[in-house]
Protein backbone atom coordinates (compact mmCIF):
# COMPACT_ATOMS: atom_id res chain seq x y z
CA UNK A 1 0.00 0.00 0.00
CA UNK A 2 1.28 3.58 -0.69
CA UNK A 3 1.97 5.56 2.58
CA UNK A 4 -0.22 8.58 0.46
CA UNK A 5 -3.45 6.45 0.54
CA UNK A 6 -2.86 5.22 3.85
CA UNK A 7 -4.63 6.27 7.21
CA UNK A 8 -3.22 5.87 10.53
CA UNK A 9 -4.10 6.46 14.52
CA UNK A 10 -1.06 6.95 16.71
CA UNK A 11 -2.04 6.79 20.65
CA UNK A 12 -0.16 8.36 22.89
CA UNK A 13 -1.14 9.88 26.37
CA UNK A 14 1.66 12.92 25.48
CA UNK A 15 0.45 15.39 23.41
CA UNK A 16 3.50 16.87 21.84
CA UNK A 17 4.16 13.44 20.77
CA UNK A 18 0.56 13.70 18.65
CA UNK A 19 1.55 17.08 17.69
CA UNK A 20 4.92 15.93 16.47
CA UNK A 21 4.11 12.59 14.58
CA UNK A 22 0.89 14.38 12.91
CA UNK A 23 3.15 17.60 11.72
CA UNK A 24 5.47 14.59 10.28
CA UNK A 25 3.01 12.62 8.73
CA UNK A 26 0.56 15.07 7.27
CA UNK A 27 1.94 15.16 4.52
CA UNK A 28 2.78 11.89 3.79
CA UNK A 29 -0.81 10.07 4.49
CA UNK A 30 -4.10 10.32 3.31
CA UNK A 31 -5.38 11.06 7.01
CA UNK A 32 -3.46 11.28 10.45
CA UNK A 33 -5.84 10.52 13.75
CA UNK A 34 -4.89 10.99 17.10
CA UNK A 35 -5.86 9.94 20.51
CA UNK A 36 -4.80 10.68 24.00
CA UNK A 37 -6.75 7.69 25.96
CA UNK A 38 -6.20 4.12 24.42
CA UNK A 39 -9.59 3.04 26.04
CA UNK A 40 -11.34 5.13 22.61
CA UNK A 41 -8.95 3.09 20.29
CA UNK A 42 -11.85 0.07 19.60
CA UNK A 43 -14.27 3.52 18.74
CA UNK A 44 -11.82 4.57 16.43
CA UNK A 45 -11.06 1.47 14.47
CA UNK A 46 -14.73 1.04 14.15
CA UNK A 47 -15.17 4.49 12.72
CA UNK A 48 -12.55 4.19 10.68
CA UNK A 49 -10.44 1.87 7.88
CA UNK A 50 -7.18 2.32 9.43
CA UNK A 51 -4.16 0.87 7.84
CA UNK A 52 -1.72 1.29 10.50
CA UNK A 53 -1.49 1.78 14.35
CA UNK A 54 1.05 4.02 16.08
CA UNK A 55 0.68 2.60 20.29
CA UNK A 56 2.74 3.87 22.93
CA UNK A 57 3.67 1.32 25.20
CA UNK A 58 2.66 3.31 28.63
CA UNK A 59 -0.29 4.92 29.68
CA UNK A 60 -1.47 6.92 32.75
CA UNK A 61 -4.26 4.48 32.53
CA UNK A 62 -7.84 2.45 34.34
CA UNK A 63 -6.00 -0.91 33.08
CA UNK A 64 -3.58 -1.95 35.89
CA UNK A 65 -2.02 -4.50 34.35
CA UNK A 66 1.66 -3.29 34.65
CA UNK A 67 2.44 -2.98 30.46
CA UNK A 68 -0.31 -1.60 29.46
CA UNK A 69 0.64 -1.29 25.59
CA UNK A 70 1.12 -5.25 25.69
CA UNK A 71 -2.99 -5.09 27.19
CA UNK A 72 -3.85 -2.74 24.07
CA UNK A 73 -2.17 -4.45 21.21
CA UNK A 74 -3.63 -7.76 22.10
CA UNK A 75 -7.04 -5.88 21.85
CA UNK A 76 -6.18 -4.39 18.60
CA UNK A 77 -5.33 -7.74 17.13
CA UNK A 78 -8.17 -9.09 18.62
CA UNK A 79 -10.63 -6.49 17.43
CA UNK A 80 -8.69 -5.78 14.06
CA UNK A 81 -6.08 -8.44 13.20
CA UNK A 82 -4.59 -7.14 9.85
CA UNK A 83 -4.27 -3.93 11.19
CA UNK A 84 0.05 -3.16 11.46
CA UNK A 85 0.79 -2.21 14.75
CA UNK A 86 4.18 -0.23 15.47
CA UNK A 87 4.79 0.19 19.04
CA UNK A 88 6.70 3.39 20.67
CA UNK A 89 8.59 3.08 23.70
CA UNK A 90 11.39 4.59 25.44
CA UNK A 91 15.04 2.83 25.36
CA UNK A 92 14.64 1.17 28.98
CA UNK A 93 11.36 -0.38 27.71
CA UNK A 94 13.01 -2.39 25.15
CA UNK A 95 12.80 -5.61 26.70
CA UNK A 96 9.35 -5.06 26.52
CA UNK A 97 8.93 -3.70 22.95
CA UNK A 98 10.72 -7.27 22.05
CA UNK A 99 8.11 -8.80 23.82
CA UNK A 100 5.53 -7.09 22.37
CA UNK A 101 6.73 -8.60 19.13
CA UNK A 102 6.33 -12.23 20.03
CA UNK A 103 2.42 -10.74 20.71
CA UNK A 104 1.84 -9.28 17.24
CA UNK A 105 2.94 -6.10 17.17
CA UNK A 106 4.85 -5.69 13.49
CA UNK A 107 7.45 -3.54 14.92
CA UNK A 108 8.76 -0.87 17.29
CA UNK A 109 10.47 2.29 17.30
CA UNK A 110 12.38 3.93 19.90
CA UNK A 111 11.91 7.56 21.51
CA UNK A 112 13.57 10.10 20.49
CA UNK A 113 13.02 8.47 16.53
CA UNK A 114 14.95 9.66 13.81
CA UNK A 115 12.53 10.88 11.20
CA UNK A 116 12.98 9.38 7.81
CA UNK A 117 13.98 5.90 9.47
CA UNK A 118 10.02 6.34 11.22
CA UNK A 119 8.62 6.89 7.61
CA UNK A 120 11.27 4.04 6.11
CA UNK A 121 9.43 1.50 8.53
CA UNK A 122 5.69 2.18 8.11
CA UNK A 123 6.23 2.48 4.12
CA UNK A 124 7.98 -1.17 4.67
CA UNK A 125 5.44 -2.53 6.39
CA UNK A 126 2.20 -1.10 4.09
CA UNK A 127 4.81 -2.26 1.54
CA UNK A 128 4.56 -5.83 3.28
CA UNK A 129 0.96 -5.65 3.91
CA UNK A 130 0.13 -5.43 0.43
CA UNK A 131 2.66 -7.54 -0.87
CA UNK A 132 1.14 -10.17 0.97
CA UNK A 133 3.60 -10.69 3.87
CA UNK A 134 6.75 -9.76 1.99
CA UNK A 135 8.76 -6.85 1.99
CA UNK A 136 9.62 -5.06 -0.96
CA UNK A 137 12.50 -3.55 1.09
CA UNK A 138 16.48 -5.88 0.10
CA UNK A 139 17.32 -7.81 3.12
CA UNK A 140 20.72 -6.75 4.87
CA UNK A 141 23.12 -9.49 5.22
CA UNK A 142 26.51 -9.08 7.25
CA UNK A 143 29.34 -8.55 5.13
CA UNK A 144 33.14 -9.79 4.92
CA UNK A 145 34.06 -11.81 2.20
CA UNK A 146 33.34 -15.57 2.57
CA UNK A 147 32.24 -14.48 6.05
CA UNK A 148 28.93 -13.28 4.58
CA UNK A 149 25.03 -14.39 5.56
CA UNK A 150 23.50 -14.34 2.54
CA UNK A 151 19.53 -15.85 1.82
CA UNK A 152 16.93 -14.66 -0.35
CA UNK A 153 14.68 -17.58 1.07
CA UNK A 154 11.57 -16.26 2.63
CA UNK A 155 12.96 -17.25 6.11
CA UNK A 156 15.86 -16.05 5.25
CA UNK A 157 14.35 -12.90 4.67
CA UNK A 158 12.06 -12.93 8.37
CA UNK A 159 15.44 -13.52 9.78
CA UNK A 160 17.12 -10.46 8.28
CA UNK A 161 13.87 -8.52 9.38
CA UNK A 162 14.16 -9.24 13.12
CA UNK A 163 17.73 -8.97 13.10
CA UNK A 164 17.40 -5.46 11.92
CA UNK A 165 14.99 -4.85 14.71
CA UNK A 166 16.41 -6.27 17.53
CA UNK A 167 20.29 -5.23 16.87
CA UNK A 168 20.18 -1.91 18.22
CA UNK A 169 18.60 -2.85 21.35
CA UNK A 170 20.59 -4.20 24.33
CA UNK A 171 18.19 -7.84 24.36
CA UNK A 172 20.09 -11.33 25.05
CA UNK A 173 19.64 -13.42 22.24
CA UNK A 174 19.86 -16.91 21.90
CA UNK A 175 21.10 -18.35 18.60
CA UNK A 176 19.31 -22.41 17.88
CA UNK A 177 20.51 -24.14 15.31
CA UNK A 178 22.22 -27.08 13.93
CA UNK A 179 25.85 -26.80 13.33
CA UNK A 180 26.91 -25.22 10.36
CA UNK A 181 23.70 -23.19 10.01
CA UNK A 182 26.05 -19.95 10.68
CA UNK A 183 25.28 -19.21 14.12
CA UNK A 184 28.56 -17.42 14.93
CA UNK A 185 28.31 -15.42 11.47
CA UNK A 186 24.96 -14.42 12.90
CA UNK A 187 26.32 -13.18 16.10
CA UNK A 188 28.76 -11.16 14.75
CA UNK A 189 26.05 -9.92 11.96
CA UNK A 190 23.94 -8.80 15.31
CA UNK A 191 26.76 -7.55 16.87
CA UNK A 192 27.86 -4.95 13.79
CA UNK A 193 24.30 -3.67 13.75
CA UNK A 194 24.14 -2.75 17.47
CA UNK A 195 24.52 0.55 18.77
CA UNK A 196 27.86 -1.63 20.62
CA UNK A 197 29.79 -2.32 16.97
CA UNK A 198 32.79 0.11 17.70
CA UNK A 199 33.62 -1.84 21.47
CA UNK A 200 34.91 -5.62 21.52
CA UNK A 201 32.93 -8.48 20.01
CA UNK A 202 34.52 -11.57 22.10
CA UNK A 203 33.48 -14.72 21.68
CA UNK A 204 33.56 -17.80 23.81
CA UNK A 205 33.50 -21.86 22.99
CA UNK A 206 31.89 -22.59 26.78
CA UNK A 207 31.00 -26.24 25.93
CA UNK A 208 34.71 -26.54 25.66
CA UNK A 209 35.70 -25.60 29.05
CA UNK A 210 36.13 -27.64 31.74
CA UNK A 211 34.75 -26.88 35.39
CA UNK A 212 38.58 -25.54 36.33
CA UNK A 213 38.46 -23.85 33.41
CA UNK A 214 35.14 -22.19 33.34
CA UNK A 215 35.45 -19.80 35.69
CA UNK A 216 39.13 -18.43 35.11
CA UNK A 217 38.12 -18.29 31.61
CA UNK A 218 34.91 -15.87 32.12
CA UNK A 219 35.62 -13.51 35.45
CA UNK A 220 39.51 -13.82 35.36
CA UNK A 221 41.85 -14.46 38.20
CA UNK A 222 44.76 -12.78 40.43
CA UNK A 223 47.83 -14.06 40.80
CA UNK A 224 48.44 -16.83 42.69
CA UNK A 225 44.76 -17.78 43.19
CA UNK A 226 45.80 -21.48 41.83
CA UNK A 227 48.83 -23.64 41.16
CA UNK A 228 49.42 -22.05 37.41
CA UNK A 229 47.99 -18.72 37.62
CA UNK A 230 51.25 -16.86 37.00
CA UNK A 231 50.01 -13.58 37.06
CA UNK A 232 46.32 -10.98 36.74
CA UNK A 233 44.14 -12.25 34.41
CA UNK A 234 41.05 -10.85 33.11
CA UNK A 235 37.94 -12.36 32.26
CA UNK A 236 36.14 -12.53 29.06
CA UNK A 237 33.34 -11.17 30.63
CA UNK A 238 35.65 -8.23 30.94
CA UNK A 239 37.38 -8.23 27.65
CA UNK A 240 34.15 -7.36 26.52
CA UNK A 241 33.11 -4.45 28.82
CA UNK A 242 30.80 -1.99 26.43
CA UNK A 243 30.38 -5.03 23.74
CA UNK A 244 28.98 -8.00 23.55
CA UNK A 245 30.02 -11.23 24.94
CA UNK A 246 29.02 -14.49 22.24
CA UNK A 247 29.10 -18.03 24.54
CA UNK A 248 28.78 -20.58 21.98
CA UNK A 249 27.70 -23.73 22.65
CA UNK A 250 26.11 -22.54 26.38
CA UNK A 251 23.84 -26.07 25.87
CA UNK A 252 26.70 -28.21 26.78
CA UNK A 253 27.85 -26.85 29.94
CA UNK A 254 26.92 -28.27 32.95
CA UNK A 255 24.69 -27.38 35.61
CA UNK A 256 27.25 -25.87 37.86
CA UNK A 257 28.70 -23.71 35.58
CA UNK A 258 24.78 -22.21 34.99
CA UNK A 259 24.63 -21.46 38.20
CA UNK A 260 27.93 -19.02 38.54
CA UNK A 261 27.11 -17.52 35.34
CA UNK A 262 23.49 -17.38 36.35
CA UNK A 263 24.86 -15.11 39.43
CA UNK A 264 26.35 -12.88 37.16
CA UNK A 265 23.79 -12.04 34.99
CA UNK A 266 21.52 -11.57 38.10
CA UNK A 267 24.35 -9.44 39.59
CA UNK A 268 25.56 -7.60 36.28
CA UNK A 269 29.55 -8.09 38.47
CA UNK A 270 32.03 -10.49 38.14
CA UNK A 271 34.64 -11.51 41.12
CA UNK A 272 37.95 -13.02 39.86
CA UNK A 273 39.38 -15.81 41.17
CA UNK A 274 41.52 -14.79 44.16
CA UNK A 275 39.85 -11.70 45.31
CA UNK A 276 36.91 -10.26 46.68
CA UNK A 277 35.69 -7.55 44.70
CA UNK A 278 33.43 -6.90 42.56
CA UNK A 279 34.17 -5.74 38.76
CA UNK A 280 30.82 -3.92 37.36
CA UNK A 281 29.86 -5.20 33.53
CA UNK A 282 28.27 -3.45 30.98
CA UNK A 283 28.08 -6.18 28.02
CA UNK A 284 24.97 -7.31 25.83
CA UNK A 285 25.02 -11.22 25.87
CA UNK A 286 24.40 -13.29 22.76
CA UNK A 287 23.92 -17.18 23.41
CA UNK A 288 23.92 -20.09 20.71
CA UNK A 289 23.52 -23.91 20.93
CA UNK A 290 22.68 -26.72 19.03
CA UNK A 291 20.54 -28.45 21.23
CA UNK A 292 16.70 -27.82 20.39
CA UNK A 293 14.69 -25.69 22.81
CA UNK A 294 12.30 -28.21 24.30
CA UNK A 295 15.64 -29.97 24.39
CA UNK A 296 17.54 -27.16 26.54
CA UNK A 297 13.98 -27.02 28.72
CA UNK A 298 14.97 -30.05 30.86
CA UNK A 299 15.81 -29.31 34.28
CA UNK A 300 17.96 -31.91 34.42
CA UNK A 301 20.34 -30.89 31.77
CA UNK A 302 19.11 -26.66 32.06
CA UNK A 303 18.02 -24.41 34.13
CA UNK A 304 14.99 -22.81 33.27
CA UNK A 305 15.62 -19.57 35.11
CA UNK A 306 18.92 -19.16 32.96
CA UNK A 307 16.43 -20.37 30.11
CA UNK A 308 14.86 -16.82 30.74
CA UNK A 309 17.84 -14.74 31.40
CA UNK A 310 19.70 -15.41 28.03
CA UNK A 311 16.43 -16.13 25.98
CA UNK A 312 14.83 -12.19 25.68
CA UNK A 313 14.37 -13.01 21.72
CA UNK A 314 15.09 -16.04 19.91
CA UNK A 315 16.57 -16.83 16.58
CA UNK A 316 16.11 -20.08 14.43
CA UNK A 317 18.64 -20.24 11.85
CA UNK A 318 17.04 -22.84 9.68
CA UNK A 319 19.10 -26.34 7.87
CA UNK A 320 19.90 -25.43 4.35
CA UNK A 321 18.06 -28.30 3.71
CA UNK A 322 15.25 -26.38 4.73
CA UNK A 323 16.07 -22.68 2.73
CA UNK A 324 16.65 -25.11 -0.72
CA UNK A 325 16.35 -21.66 -2.89
CA UNK A 326 19.74 -20.39 -1.16
CA UNK A 327 21.42 -22.85 -2.54
CA UNK A 328 23.01 -21.98 -5.89
CA UNK A 329 22.88 -18.32 -4.25
CA UNK A 330 25.43 -19.13 -1.75
CA UNK A 331 27.29 -21.69 -4.02
CA UNK A 332 28.36 -18.98 -6.43
CA UNK A 333 29.05 -16.84 -3.62
CA UNK A 334 31.95 -19.50 -2.54
CA UNK A 335 33.06 -19.73 -6.11
CA UNK A 336 33.51 -16.21 -6.73
CA UNK A 337 35.37 -15.97 -3.28
CA UNK A 338 37.59 -18.95 -3.57
CA UNK A 339 38.17 -18.40 -7.19
CA UNK A 340 39.84 -14.94 -6.06
CA UNK A 341 41.74 -16.49 -3.10
CA UNK A 342 43.25 -18.99 -5.27
CA UNK A 343 44.25 -16.29 -8.22
CA UNK A 344 41.73 -18.64 -10.45
CA UNK A 345 39.61 -17.41 -13.22
CA UNK A 346 35.60 -16.98 -12.73
CA UNK A 347 34.40 -20.31 -11.96
CA UNK A 348 30.39 -21.47 -13.28
CA UNK A 349 28.58 -24.16 -12.68
CA UNK A 350 27.01 -26.24 -15.84
CA UNK A 351 23.91 -27.60 -15.43
CA UNK A 352 24.19 -31.04 -14.02
CA UNK A 353 26.14 -29.66 -11.57
CA UNK A 354 23.51 -27.61 -9.96
CA UNK A 355 21.32 -29.93 -10.10
CA UNK A 356 23.63 -31.71 -8.15
CA UNK A 357 23.68 -29.02 -5.57
CA UNK A 358 19.96 -28.84 -5.44
CA UNK A 359 19.51 -32.54 -5.20
CA UNK A 360 21.53 -33.08 -1.83
CA UNK A 361 20.46 -32.70 1.89
CA UNK A 362 23.66 -31.02 2.77
CA UNK A 363 23.94 -32.48 6.72
CA UNK A 364 26.69 -30.04 7.93
CA UNK A 365 24.52 -27.66 6.42
CA UNK A 366 26.38 -24.29 4.61
CA UNK A 367 29.56 -25.50 5.99
CA UNK A 368 29.29 -28.41 3.97
CA UNK A 369 28.22 -26.49 0.59
CA UNK A 370 31.34 -24.15 1.70
CA UNK A 371 33.65 -26.77 1.90
CA UNK A 372 32.72 -28.75 -1.26
CA UNK A 373 32.90 -25.35 -3.43
CA UNK A 374 36.22 -24.84 -1.67
CA UNK A 375 37.71 -28.49 -2.72
CA UNK A 376 36.22 -28.14 -6.17
CA UNK A 377 37.33 -24.53 -7.23
CA UNK A 378 40.98 -26.17 -6.15
CA UNK A 379 40.91 -28.80 -8.32
CA UNK A 380 39.07 -27.78 -10.99
CA UNK A 381 40.47 -27.56 -13.97
CA UNK A 382 37.99 -25.04 -16.21
CA UNK A 383 36.24 -22.45 -15.74
CA UNK A 384 32.92 -24.41 -15.51
CA UNK A 385 31.93 -27.03 -12.51
CA UNK A 386 30.68 -30.00 -13.84
CA UNK A 387 28.87 -32.72 -11.23
CA UNK A 388 31.99 -34.86 -11.10
CA UNK A 389 34.05 -31.81 -9.46
CA UNK A 390 31.58 -31.70 -6.18
CA UNK A 391 32.38 -34.21 -3.78
CA UNK A 392 30.35 -33.57 -0.69
CA UNK A 393 31.74 -34.63 2.98
CA UNK A 394 32.91 -38.02 3.80
CA UNK A 395 32.52 -37.61 7.26
CA UNK A 396 27.99 -36.27 6.29
CA UNK A 397 28.12 -38.92 3.53
CA UNK A 398 30.42 -41.44 3.78
CA UNK A 399 30.81 -43.05 0.39
CA UNK A 400 30.19 -46.81 -1.01
CA UNK A 401 33.49 -47.91 -0.13
CA UNK A 402 33.38 -47.49 3.72
CA UNK A 403 30.85 -49.67 3.86
CA UNK A 404 31.35 -53.42 4.23
CA UNK A 405 28.88 -54.31 6.33
CA UNK A 406 25.37 -54.10 5.87
CA UNK A 407 25.17 -54.09 10.00
CA UNK A 408 27.77 -51.55 10.34
CA UNK A 409 27.25 -49.35 12.85
CA UNK A 410 26.99 -45.52 11.86
CA UNK A 411 29.69 -44.79 14.43
CA UNK A 412 32.01 -47.48 12.96
CA UNK A 413 31.51 -45.14 9.60
CA UNK A 414 32.12 -41.37 11.45
CA UNK A 415 35.63 -43.39 13.39
CA UNK A 416 36.91 -44.83 9.73
CA UNK A 417 35.75 -41.35 8.12
CA UNK A 418 37.81 -39.61 10.43
CA UNK A 419 40.77 -41.54 10.14
CA UNK A 420 40.91 -41.61 6.47
CA UNK A 421 40.84 -37.53 6.54
CA UNK A 422 43.97 -37.56 9.31
CA UNK A 423 45.71 -39.76 7.19
CA UNK A 424 45.53 -37.85 4.18
CA UNK A 425 46.57 -34.93 5.92
CA UNK A 426 49.48 -36.51 7.01
CA UNK A 427 47.94 -35.68 10.65
CA UNK A 428 47.27 -32.15 10.79
CA UNK A 429 44.15 -31.54 12.50
CA UNK A 430 43.55 -28.21 10.70
CA UNK A 431 43.18 -29.38 7.52
CA UNK A 432 41.40 -32.38 8.39
CA UNK A 433 39.02 -30.65 10.91
CA UNK A 434 38.74 -28.29 7.34
CA UNK A 435 37.81 -30.98 5.21
CA UNK A 436 35.35 -32.61 8.05
CA UNK A 437 32.97 -29.43 7.78
CA UNK A 438 33.77 -29.15 11.95
CA UNK A 439 35.92 -27.41 14.07
CA UNK A 440 39.03 -28.11 15.88
CA UNK A 441 37.28 -28.33 19.38
CA UNK A 442 34.45 -30.28 17.39
CA UNK A 443 37.21 -32.74 15.69
CA UNK A 444 39.29 -33.14 18.95
CA UNK A 445 36.02 -34.11 21.15
CA UNK A 446 35.35 -37.36 18.49
CA UNK A 447 39.08 -38.16 18.81
CA UNK A 448 38.36 -38.33 22.54
CA UNK A 449 35.01 -40.29 21.94
CA UNK A 450 36.82 -43.11 20.09
CA UNK A 451 39.88 -43.01 21.52
CA UNK A 452 42.03 -42.09 18.61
Amino acid sequence: MILKKATVLIVDDDPDVLTAVKLLLKTETKEIITEKNPENINWLLQKNEVDLVLLDMNYNSAINTGNEGIYWLRKIKEWKPNVCVIMITAYGDIDLAVRSLKEGANDFVVKPWHNEKLIDTIKDLLDKKEGGGKSTKASVKSEGGEKTILGDSEVMEDIFHKVNKIAPTDANILILGENGTGKDLMAKAIHERSLRADKPFVKVDVGALTDSLFESELFGHKKGAYTDAREDRMGRFEEAEGGTLFLDEIGNISLQQQAKLLTVLQNRHVTRLGTNKAVDINIRLICATNVPLQELANENKFRKDLIYRINTVEINMPPLRKRAEDIVVLAKHFAKIYATKYLKPAIDFDAAALNKLRGYSYPGNVRELQYTIERAVIMADDQHLKADDLLFSVLESPGENIINDDNIQLSTLEKNAILRVIEKHNGNITRAAKELGLTRTALYRRLSKYDI
